[in-house]
């Protein structure tokens, strides 16, 4: 992993961030950027009435993020984070409407001038029965009775989005078949995986791609 590199591993919820974020974390020596998730207190009333606290659990998601994005500027070590900070809009754009959505973007786009870009960007998928399973397995008490036609939503969100993202080197895994936790091999494919797209990374950066 380069000095200093900084990956951010995104997708839907329940495809696995967190999981591969510390893993990738041990594999290249690098500090883990973990969102606690469990801080918001709008998130299980969300997941009730989605129309009436989309707006609270939303904000209160960016400004915790953009705390923790404002420790890693001061950072000189490799990172490995367990979401990218435009996450924000895509869930904003998906729950969000009218006079809400307008003064949250306005709020969105001053914080995220101040956001450091990272240099790989993992995009994690999964089939829908894939993120149930993995959803149900983890039994997190303000999932227990998720909607799945939004997690149906959520990952269409996600997958236009980075359909046109060109921000930064994107690295997308296709994750159905991949157990990370008990399977090695997994582990050393999804591994292999981002040293290749890192040592791409590296060429660019020292000039040796050509470019």
């Amino acid at each position: 992993m380069p000095t200093g590199a900084y990956i951010v591993i995104e997708g839907v919820i329940g495809v696995g961030k967190t999981t591969l974020t510390r893993l990738l974390s041990e594999a290249f020596g690098a500090a883990a950027v973990l969102e606690a998730v469990e801080e918001n207190p709008f998130l299980g009333d969300f997941y009730s009435d989605r129309a009436r606290y989309a707006f609270q659990t939303q904000v209160f998601f960016t400004l915790n993020r953009y705390r923790q994005q404002s420790e890693i500027l001061q950072s000189t070590q490799g990172l490995v984070s367990d979401y990218l900070f435009a996450k924000n809009m895509i869930f904003a754009e998906l729950n969000l409407h009218g006079d809400e959505l307008a003064l949250y973007r306005t709020l969105y786009n001053v914080l995220a001038e101040h956001i450091r870009r990272p240099d790989l960007v993992i995009f994690l998928q999964a089939d829908l029965p894939t993120l149930q399973a993995r959803i149900i397995q983890r039994d997190r008490p303000f999932e227990r009775q998720m909607d799945w036609g939004y997690i149906t939503a959520v990952r269409a969100a996600y997958d236009a989005f980075f359909a046109a993202y060109d921000q930064t080197q994107l690295l997308p895994i296709e994750t159905d078949a991949l157990d990370l936790v008990r399977d090695p091999a997994a582990l050393a494919y999804a591994i292999g995986q981002v040293r290749a797209a890192l040592a791409g990374y590296r060429q660019q950066w020292l000039g040796l791609d050509g470019s």
